[in-house]
């Protein structure tokens, strides 16, 4: 068994730090690098890239609204194509620091409501598959299994991810739970890791209240540098992991 461990980070800006990159850096295998419109500057984008590079960490870009005060996690009115193009600048400026550093840029996975937008609707999903198109066909897209984004990939015959969450809890009609809520994050290592194991070797997950428990498939699971503990988290997830003979590896 082969799961890939990732995690959104390089969400700093100038003096700012968020997140814990340089302690969850060695502990995945690839890495959402903010692309400057929720999150991060040039010189956070390059540092990120070099970091990621130094640990042989996959990089991908994690294009947002361009929504900085609300770290990009309010809803936005955008048509396709300006997701097009504002997702198209933000994949263009990580790949020029990829570039710089003699890395490929492995993959997108879109930030917060732009996340939640083409997981739903279909025009916008559109929108942003014709950004990863242009920039390259051959790079993945990371997201919910069986969302807008998932199909629209599969129509422009562009590698889909299925992503989970080792960090966040599931409602019973198989969205997170709500960030407005005190329990949406899961920030004990010990329950985390218990997830991310049931997710990966029985392919079950258990909803917040506990009710039942739902199937899902996912290659690839994720948690965020900003979750409190973010770096015991993965080390937490990872040990389980491989000490139940599954391998970490991007995908």
């Amino acid at each position: 068994m082969r799961i890939d461990l990732n995690c959104d980070m390089g969400e700093g800006f100038g003096r700012y730090d968020i997140g814990q990159d340089a302690e969850a850096m060695p502990l995945i295998s690839s890495a959402n690098v903010a692309c400057g419109f929720h999150a991060s500057d040039p010189g956070t984008m390059h540092r990120t890239v070099r970091l990621a590079k130094e640990h042989g960490v996959a990089v991908g870009a994690h294009p947002s609204f361009p929504d900085r005060v609300g770290f990009g996690r309010r809803e936005m009115s955008a048509s396709p194509a300006e997701i097009r193009d504002d997702v198209m600048y933000q994949v263009g400026a990580l790949l020029a620091f990829c570039k710089a550093e003699g890395i490929p840029l492995r993959h997108v996975k879109p930030h917060g409501a732009l996340f939640h937008l083409v997981m739903h609707d279909d025009d916008a999903a559109d929108g942003f598959v014709r950004a990863a198109a242009a920039t390259d066909q051959g790079r993945c897209l990371v997201g919910h299994g069986g969302s807008a984004l998932e199909r629209a990939a599969a129509r422009a015959g562009i590698r889909f991810v299925r992503e989970a969450y080792m960090d966040r809890h599931y409602e019973a009609d198989g969205s997170l739970t709500s960030r407005e809520r005190p329990d949406a994050l899961i920030t004990d290592p010990s329950h985390a890791a218990a997830q991310a194991m049931n997710i990966v070797v029985h392919g079950r997950i258990r909803v917040r209240d506990r009710s039942r428990e739902l199937s899902v498939q996912a290659e690839t699971l994720c948690v965020h540098s900003d979750t409190p503990g973010a770096p015991e988290i993965a080390r937490a997830v990872r040990a389980a992991l491989e000490g139940a003979g599954v391998q970490v590896a991007a995908f």
